[in-house]
């Protein structure tokens, strides 16, 4: 590690359109920065034209270092293995789309040069956001912050700058189903944040779709909260008082009014609701007893099948190895 060396990490999914315009304005970006530069393009599994675009970029710009998985394990997972190789005193990850400006990565530095060991970026508005995905976005935080323990700022994204005590900090946590954004909050250390608006997407589309928003945000929520299994207890309370008091009305009716009553509508409510409610809360007690199942099967959390332009490169051959003790290849 040099501390004279910037490490930017993009990771890239599909992103062939795009590539070139995101590495010029890039390369605009650091150019007066008085620092050597490292690029590191973790490429996810990607099914277009995304490898010869880097192969093209890497001939041209000796900066250029690739990492390419086995197949794609997803977002999270490429900002960490960018993190793993990255070699800088500071590392600045950002998306490869262009939504994440690069013009502000000489203001990231400066914060860190002031003494941040963190440089958050905040979103403050996404050109083609629509209503509904801001309204999701602020509603997921705003449970997300009810019940952790972990304060994490609404709007943070994935551009961000750490220090080398933070990344390796972060490294050094390998849990299976990652939410970086509270993991980086958890970290604490001193931040600085800068807000920026996100422009449309340069080229192709999103690569998160609904499915992946929900998966995403359950395991944040899953992640940095157990207020779910406390709301399925608080509901659980009521629905037992709901019951007793329910009782103590059937048995007046009973005993006081005489009447008789058939019964059959109240007791199918009661049986259906009180189904219900069970049904829910197992479902939740089996989401973390399902994470729990795979973080004790302790996989790697990605397989690095080629690494280019690294020190450490013998050759163009496959690199789905184990790492080496202390090292965080997989």
């Amino acid at each position: 590690m040099s501390d004279r060396l910037l490490s930017i990490v993009a990771p890239c999914f599909n992103e062939a359109e795009g590539l070139e315009a995101f590495h010029t304005a890039l390369s605009a970006a650091v150019a007066a920065l008085p620092y050597d530069v490292e690029i590191i393009y973790v490429d996810d599994g990607s099914t277009d034209a995304t490898p010869q675009v880097l192969a093209r970029l890497r001939a041209r710009d000796a900066r250029v270092k690739t990492l390419t998985f086995s197949r794609n394990f997803g977002h999270q997972a490429a900002l960490l293995a960018g993190l793993d190789a990255a070699q800088g005193a500071a590392v600045i990850t950002l998306d490869s789309d262009l939504q994440h400006p690069p013009e502000l990565i000489p203001e990231l530095v400066r914060a860190w040069e002031q003494g941040a060991d963190i440089v958050y970026t905040i979103r403050r508005e996404t050109a083609d956001a629509s209503f509904g995905k801001r309204l999701t976005s602020w509603l997921f935080y705003r449970l997300l912050n009810w019940g952790s323990g972990t304060p994490i700022i609404p709007g943070a994204a994935d551009f961000r700058l750490m220090s080398r005590l933070a990344v390796d900090s972060f490294c050094a946590m390998r849990e299976t189903h990652r939410f970086n954004r509270g993991l980086v909050s958890w970290l604490g250390f001193r931040t600085a944040a800068i807000p920026f608006d996100a422009p449309a997407r340069f080229a192709g589309e999103s690569k998160y779709s609904v499915t992946r928003m929900l998966r995403f945000a359950i395991h944040g929520l899953v992640s940095f909260s157990v207020w779910p299994l406390r709301m399925a207890t608080l509901l659980g309370f009521g629905m037992a008082t709901f019951a007793a008091l329910y009782i103590v009305y059937a048995l007046y009716v009973f005993f006081v009014l005489r009447w008789t009553v058939p019964g059959w509508t109240s007791t199918l409510i009661t049986v259906l609701l009180i189904g219900g409610v069970q049904l829910i809360s197992l479902g939740l007690v089996g989401e973390y007893v399902g994470k729990i199942y795979e973080e004790v099967k302790r996989r790697p959390l990605y397989v690095v099948r080629e690494r280019q332009g690294f020190e450490d490169d013998v050759g163009e051959g496959v690199r789905a190895t184990a790492p080496a003790a202390g090292k965080h290849s997989v």
